[in-house]
């Protein structure tokens, strides 16, 4: 049966030689899967209980660089070890890779074995336990999307990423003669992925040549952010494995819509969804409304933990289904929260603001922080925006570049009182230093403007 291994399964393959390797894993700061190939016979022996990686690696950007202006590590202290404690409750087959498994770590002090407040399954576990504080479990659900190309990422480098040409050559929307041209990649995805214990539901073509959609079931907030980043490693693995390069890059050309990962969020209590009310308007409960309305307040504070880089804001433009307002719709695709299955027990709001390049725990830990501040204060939710929401020029704009959204993470009370001030600085820098690096390299597009004509 498909699923998660106990450690005495685990241990059982082993011994019959099942398996021979163990993906030690964490979750570094943008969403990749890091760690270590362990044999499976020392993993069962003794590092089932611990292993150690550099703190550099909650403190680097995409190229793995060290930039300066970290309190949590520097040159000058040497870069010290974290402890990486298995949690063996995710222990999972890989099953796109011959015997091996996979587990995730939570990243704790090396000295005090306390969790790492600003790794980013830290920073969720802490908004679930608040939540859990109240009496309530969320459920939540991301959408995958991502571009399929003809070429292998080897080749799209070699050839300094130009003249990329998508896989299919046409919008490809829920197209499925057009998707079955691409089964020898897609079929791979669902099956490897609910053979490793995800609860896939399907894929889809979306709305680009090229495009495609991994879909995964509702699940506590946690099981979703684990889904989210294994699927999304995967992706990439399977895509590699059959000569194609897959990019979760939000917006790859500036003529194609981009990409996002819409987040679907519900609160439950005793088995039971608690934004459900037969008897209100929409079914929309007033539990949900006090939620909703924290999640729309406070959007503008934590953007950055839904468009982490200066990539991410080229996908924000009017007439492509990516919003650029933080106001909500009933079921409307052009607004930034959108209610979704109203008038049933699935009700629930979907943030469409996030790009392909979220990271899952820190998107979600925010949304969920949002959501507990409206629910403690009693947060009076807007009435609906209704029609074109991109042409509706009194709601409020979603922070349109990295360098704003940087400045409202930076001066955000919220966020410094739900997550701490040691974690809004750490993520502050991450964000400055993106910046500053974009900021230095000169473009292709400059060159191209005014190389003669300047």
């Amino acid at each position: 049966m498909p699923g998660t291994l106990s450690f005495d399964d685990l241990k059982s393959r082993v011994s019959e030689g099942a398996i021979d390797t163990v993906l030690v894993c964490f979750v570094d700061m943008q969403g990749r899967l890091m760690g270590k190939r362990f044999h499976a016979a020392n993993f069962v022996e003794t590092s089932y209980n611990e292993t150690h990686c550099c703190n550099y690696l909650l403190a680097t950007d995409l190229e793995m660089a060290t930039p300066d202006g970290y309190a949590s590590t520097s040159w000058q202290s040497g870069y010290g070890d974290y402890v990486m404690k298995p949690d063996l409750g995710t222990i999972r087959p890989i099953p796109w890779l011959d015997g091996t498994v996979m587990v995730l770590c939570d990243i704790l002090d090396h000295h005090t074995h306390e969790p790492i407040s600003h790794s980013p399954r830290a920073i969720l576990k802490k908004q679930i336990e608040r939540l859990e504080a109240l009496g309530f479990e969320a459920k939540m659900a991301t959408e995958l999307e991502f571009f399929l190309f003809e070429k292998s990422f080897d080749e799209i480098r070699k050839e300094g990423f130009r003249n990329l040409e998508p896989i299919s050559g046409y919008n490809e929307d829920y197209h499925i003669f057009q998707t079955t041209k691409e089964e020898n990649v897609m079929r791979p995805i669902r099956n490897h992925l609910f053979a490793a214990g995800l609860p896939i539901e399907n894929t889809k073509g979306e709305a680009e040549s090229g495009q495609e959609e991994l879909n995964i079931r509702y699940d506590s907030a946690l099981n979703c952010a684990d889904h989210h980043s294994i699927a999304k490693h995967a992706i990439k693995e399977i895509a590699w494995q059959n000569g194609h390069a897959a990019t979760f890059l939000p917006k790859w050309h500036q003529d194609r819509v981009g990409s996002s990962s819409h987040v679907h969020q519900s609160l439950w209590k005793d088995g039971q969804p608690v934004f459900y009310d037969p008897s209100e308007k929409l079914c929309q409960s007033k539990l949900m409304r006090h939620y909703m309305a924290g999640l729309i307040a406070f959007s503008p504070d934590y953007t950055y933990f839904l468009a982490p880089y200066v990539n991410s804001y080229k996908r924000f433009s009017k007439g492509t289904f990516a919003p650029t307002k933080t106001v909500w719709s009933v079921d409307n695709r052009t607004a930034g929260f959108r209610l979704c299955g109203d008038g049933t027990k699935g009700v629930r709001v979907e943030c469409r603001i996030g790009g392909s390049d979220l990271n899952p725990y820190l998107a979600q830990a925010a949304m969920l922080a949002a959501g507990i501040k409206g629910i403690e204060d009693e947060m009076e939710l807007s009435p609906p925006t209704t029609g074109d929401v991109y042409e509706d020029a009194k709601a409020q704009d979603i922070p349109q570049t990295l360098r704003r959204a940087t400045e409202t993470l930076r001066n955000s009370a919220f966020l410094r009182d739900v997550m701490g001030d040691d974690v809004v600085d750490h993520y502050t820098r991450a964000a400055e230093w993106e910046q500053e690096e974009f900021d230095r390299v000169v473009t292709d597009w400059e060159i191209a403007r005014g190389f003669e004509r300047a």
